[in-house]
């Protein structure tokens, strides 16, 4: 046996957790060694006067201060030049061993002379039957690898004593082998220092082995905290990544160092992505820390390079034979899936449940309704105008730069612009069937995303499609649809998918990541919806901090990239001295027939109805519409009812959403913030009824789930039919619109093309071709210039629609414009060919258009023809037409500055939404997750979920 032991305990203070009660133990279990230490040293970290009188009566031979910041290889560096005897037992404060510890850790340095480091069992601190680390190995990649950390201690692991190496903790190492081996690694950052001390012993011919028989409790806020702290997830990445990374350059043989290092950069890279896509996020930032630091420190990596070229005396491939095999690891984890895969989610049950049927129900009564659509290759009237022609144009119009409409206009597009051109990208020959076939499958589509937003409210297969259909018959949606608003109509589709994945985004990254990106498409369609949004995160953020806080990062991250997909816009409109422009409805300027301001107006919106006339009854009967809003009373009745369920939490939640919903629509009904030219236009006020209805929807299916007395379950059918007959009665006008004798709906055939055909030949292929479009009416002559072959849905601007004054390039239009249509002035072709405007459209009169109106088209009509370096085309669909003969200059390009600023907009934009896509893309490991939680949300009979 060791004829003496010196004991060095290392007190480094953490902060969360009182150091003093775990060092009172420790000190009490050295003082129970049936094998007394034969000397002990107490490293103070920081400057406790608890910890130093505890210290100070502790009998120790010598007490040594050092900085609170003090890493548990350097303190023990400072113990090394006091150490006398044969032994040296590393401890920290909260390292207590049972009293026959040491004994066998002596026993076992004595029986072995080969043998340089014994280990002990660690177990936890409150829990002696749980093994915290029981030896330590290596993959092939240099992880480190526990080999029984976390299971139950039933001897299983007892024979496992030859390994690569252990946790530091409760070490046992010769004196003579730790002067050599130069101690504890510094560079490690508090992780795998055991370890790296066990690799530095294998090869310098000596063994490292376990001795089970040794325990010793463990805390875990003494040796590296950060590194093996549950509780500190970031700092015990950094610190495990650091080490990892710093043995790798350390291991390596010569000729690979540099390899090493200059991968270190594009692995940081992957490793990033591997992160999000695993959905550990909080890996990311250590990550990179981690990797630039140990770029950095090239001295520490040479001097433990040093430190194994002293000391080795054999090959690596004596340490092969002990690391851990792709094979085992793979072992490993398929077992560890094994024992932790336990199921608590029931089958979804889509198919065998009539989901499916639903759906197929609901394309077949589409198909039906909007058969006229089917042979249309663009929809017009109401919001609607065409796409662009090619893919690129698309994503031009989407993208922060020289916006398609206005003289000399750059800046940010509208988020939903890019969303139109992800749909128009579905059908890259001809992007503006993408819309047609969006309108003919909106109906299955809002019943397919009704459906699984209805699994998170209830299980029954029945409420699943009364919840599906319910949210298909929303009278805002079907208004949206016949009155063409297609922001309005992808609002209503995108809500219930935001439901599903936002109201258990706290559980996993999965559902926060799709939930985050969907977050982005509705503000893109609603951004009247930004304020209700804010309102109800903030609730969800109260509410998790309350009930599940480790899910408090995940809600934060559902506005993360809303924030940063709108920031430019949000600067723009702030910087113009517009910030409530920022609340316009995107897309084409359109004043339909909303639900007007006065009180009758705000009870049809009470009952759901965005328009005046609800459901279309008005039109269709030109009778009396009181009745119809009736109809909507018992899908309200049931809504209001289900506060007096078992599950009346979650009713709260989802009638807190409808009136978040209802108070957006009431604040917005009779709002205008952008024009048509100079008429106001309203905001529309159903996207906060879209909204409005979720709630409503979803606590409704809950009273009949729930059930408000537990007998009355028979009337689950009953209730279910008379609400959606209810419904159905009360929209059917809208549903019919476009089967009518006498269509009610606005929906028209096209235009492929706001301008002549001409025109839009010539800007098929580019954005660069510009025409003055010149409209005299009786509120003075409108101007336009439109660049490419048509005015375009996702070319519309809300920063432009919302201006309230003129700009220089405004003045300049102006002028243009007058100079053309008077005869007497001066040629202004010049200014046209300079701004690399080609064409000059004269647009036909509306129908019955008085002769004033009529003379001064004319007038402008023969001033043109007199211009010598304008060429007429002649008389098209769209207007007269002239070609500019003289040199056209090209549009002007975007400077430095502004092309600097596009790709900083455009990468933020793409490299937030790539995170959360990462985030949302499933893994093994978060499916797992998702089957141990219930699929519907908030509390229920036994357990909350």
């Amino acid at each position: 046996m060791p004829a003496r032991v010196h004991a060095v305990l290392v007190v480094r203070p953490e902060g969360r957790i009182p150091a003093a009660p775990h060092l009172t133990r420790t000190l009490e279990a050295l003082a129970a060694q049936t094998r007394p230490v034969d000397a002990l040293t107490i490293v103070l970290c920081g400057n406790d006067p608890a910890l130093t009188r505890i210290a100070a009566g502790s009998g120790a031979e010598g007490v040594i201060t050092a900085s609170a910041g003090t890493t548990f290889a350097a303190a023990t560096a400072l113990a090394t030049p006091r150490l006398t005897g044969d032994a040296v037992w590393l401890l920290a404060q909260d390292t207590a061993p049972d009293p026959d510890a040491l004994l066998q850790l002596a026993g076992a340095l004595e029986l072995s002379s080969s043998l340089a480091i014994a280990a002990p069992k660690l177990v936890a601190w409150d829990d002696p039957s749980e093994i915290v680390s029981l030896g330590v190995s290596l993959t092939r990649y240099g992880r480190a690898v526990e080999l029984a950390a976390g299971e139950l201690d039933q001897g299983q692991r007892d024979g496992d004593a030859d390994v690569l190496g252990a946790d530091v903790r409760g070490m046992l190492v010769r004196r003579e082998s730790w002067r050599a081996f130069g101690g504890l690694d510094p560079a490690l950052g508090g992780a795998d220092e055991g370890l790296d001390l066990s690799v530095r012993a294998r090869l310098a011919g000596d063994r490292v082995s376990l001795v089970p028989a040794a325990r010793v409790a463990v805390a875990g806020d003494g040796v590296a905290a950060m590194a093996r702290g549950r509780k500190r997830a970031r700092r015990r990445a950094f610190a495990e990544r650091t080490a990892q990374l710093h043995r790798r350059l350390v291991y390596a043989p010569a000729p690979a160092v540099v390899l090493h290092w200059l991968s270190f950069l594009p692995l940081a890279l992957w490793r990033t992505v591997a992160h999000l896509v695993g959905k550990v996020p909080h890996k990311v930032i250590p990550e990179w820390g981690a990797t630039l630091l140990v770029m950095a420190r090239v001295a520490a990596v040479a001097r433990a390079r040093r430190r194994i070229r002293t000391v080795r005396t054999v090959g690596w491939s004596r340490i092969a034979p002990l690391r851990i095999s792709r094979a085992e690891m793979r072992l490993r984890w398929e077992t560890d899936a094994a024992e932790s895969d336990a199921p608590v989610r029931t089958e979804l049950k889509f198919f065998v449940g009539g989901g499916a049927w639903a759906v197929l129900g609901a394309l077949a009564v589409s198909a039906l309704l909007f058969a006229p659509l089917l042979a249309w290759p663009v929809l017009g009237g109401g919001g609607l105008a065409p796409l662009r022609a090619t893919l690129t144009q698309l994503w031009q119009d989407a993208a922060w730069g020289a916006r398609p409409l206005g003289l000399d206009v750059v800046g940010p597009a509208d988020p939903f612009s890019a969303l139109l051109a992800l749909i128009g990208s579905l059908s890259p020959a001809e992007p503006s069937r993408a819309i047609v076939v969006l309108w003919i499958l909106a109906l299955p589509l809002a019943v397919l995303g009704g459906w699984f937003a209805a699994t998170r409210v209830t299980e029954s297969s029945l409420l699943r499609i009364t919840a599906a259909v319910a949210w298909a018959l929303a009278p805002t949606f079907l208004a949206a649809i016949v009155e063409g608003r297609p922001a309005a109509l992808l609002l209503h589709l995108l809500l219930p998918w935001l439901f599903f994945a936002a109201s258990v985004a706290h559980r996993s990254w999965a559902p926060a990541g799709a939930a985050s990106i969907l977050l982005v498409g509705v503000l893109a369609c609603a951004p009247s919806l930004a304020p209700a949004a804010v309102v109800l995160w903030s609730a969800a953020l109260v509410v998790v901090a309350l009930v599940a806080p480790r899910g408090i990062a995940r809600v934060i991250w559902l506005l993360v990239p809303s924030i940063v997909v709108f920031a430019p816009l949000v600067w723009t409109q702030v910087r113009l001295g517009n910030p409530w422009g920022l609340l316009a409805d995107p897309g084409v300027p359109f004043a339909g027939d909303e639900a007007t301001a006065d009180p009758l107006g705000r009870a049809l919106l009470a009952a759901g109805f965005p328009t005046s006339d609800p459901g279309g009854w008005g039109a269709l009967t030109g009778g009396p519409v009181w009745w119809i809003p009736l109809l909507v009373a018992p899908l309200a009745a049931l809504a209001v009812l289900s506060v007096l369920t078992p599950r009346w939490l979650t009713a709260t939640g989802l009638l807190l959403i409808a009136a978040t919903g209802l108070a957006t629509a009431f604040a917005a009904v009779g709002v205008a913030v952008s024009f048509d030219h100079a008429i106001p236009v309203p905001l529309w006020p159903g996207s906060g009824l879209s909204l409005a209805w979720l709630g409503v929807v979803g606590a409704a299916v809950l009273a009949l789930d729930a059930g408000i007395v537990e007998r009355v379950r028979v009337l689950r059918p009953i209730g279910a039919v008379v609400t959606l007959a209810a419904l159905a009665v009360a929209v059917a006008p809208s549903l019919t619109a476009m089967t009518s004798e006498t269509p009610r709906a606005v929906l028209t055939n096209g235009p492929v093309s706001t301008l002549p055909a001409f025109v839009a030949a010539e800007g098929r292929g580019s954005t660069s071709v510009g025409t003055i479009v010149l409209d005299p009416r009786a509120d003075g002559l409108r101007v336009d210039v439109v660049w490419g072959g048509s005015a375009t849905l996702s070319g519309q601007s809300t920063v432009e629609a919302t201006r309230t004054w003129a700009r220089p390039a405004d003045q300049e239009l102006a002028t243009l414009a007058a100079d053309l249509v008077t005869p007497s002035s001066e040629d202004a072709v010049a200014g046209l060919a300079a701004r690399g405007i080609r064409f000059v459209l004269l647009e036909s009169g509306p129908g019955g258009e008085d002769d004033v109106i009529r003379g001064a088209r004319l007038t402008a009509a023969t001033s043109l023809d007199q211009r010598n370096t304008l060429d007429s085309v002649g008389a098209t669909t769209r207007g007269d037409l002239w070609r500019v003969t003289a040199d056209v200059q090209p549009r002007a390009a975007l400077d430095d500055h502004q092309v600097a600023l596009q790709r900083l907009v455009t990468g933020a934009s793409i490299g937030v939404l790539l995170v959360a896509l990462l985030l949302a893309i499933p893994t093994a490991a978060s499916r797992r997750i998702a089957r141990r939680t219930p699929r519907t949300v908030g509390p229920v009979r036994g357990g909350t979920r």
